[in-house]
């Protein structure tokens, strides 16, 4: 049985509430084969403690907007690692040591994926791309990795800025 229609709106939301406040390598795993307790799990790193709690204040804030409350915060004090429980799903936001440390990707590695795509990437105006930009299909994304950031062509002899060419 995979994640309910519900669980995976509610962590879609709060995957674009972290990626709002600059979240990096947000992801979302579908664990509802694997645990009764709960279906999805978000999971979002920050670079220091100020930036861990402004994406949990942001997470909780545009959840409550939808009516969803937490049950249960863990590691605020510290926030090196901060959990909040919404029941169907469960938000890790996470120093960029800890996440490296305890891997939970690699933990629930067989678990499947819930697709997740920043809609307002830096530099990206709200309603959608940059001007001069196009929408990443499938195949700009390394099927091999467990970042969906879209592959960037290496730009040829001459296509770079100031380059003179051959």
């Amino acid at each position: 049985m995979t994640a309910s229609t519900e669980a995976r709106e509610t962590a879609l939301l709060a995957a674009q509430a972290a990626a709002d406040k600059l979240a990096t390598n947000v992801a979302i795993v579908d664990v509802s084969e694997r645990l009764a307790i709960t279906d999805a799990f978000v999971l979002a790193s920050a670079p220091n403690e100020r930036q861990v709690q402004a994406i949990v204040d942001e997470v909780e804030e545009r959840l409550r907007e939808h009516g969803v409350k937490p049950v249960r915060r863990e590691g605020v004090a510290e926030a090196r690692w901060v959990l909040l429980d919404f029941v169907d799903v469960v938000v890790h936001v996470q120093h960029a040591e800890e996440r490296a440390y305890y891997a939970l990707e690699r933990l629930w590695k067989d678990c499947p994926t819930i697709p997740f795509v920043d809609r307002a990437a830096p530099g990206t105006p709200p309603g959608g791309a940059a001007p001069g930009t196009a929408t990443p299909s499938a195949d700009d994304v390394d099927p091999a990795s467990a970042d969906p950031t879209p592959l960037r062509a290496e730009p040829a002899d001459g296509d770079e800025p100031g380059a003179t060419g051959p």
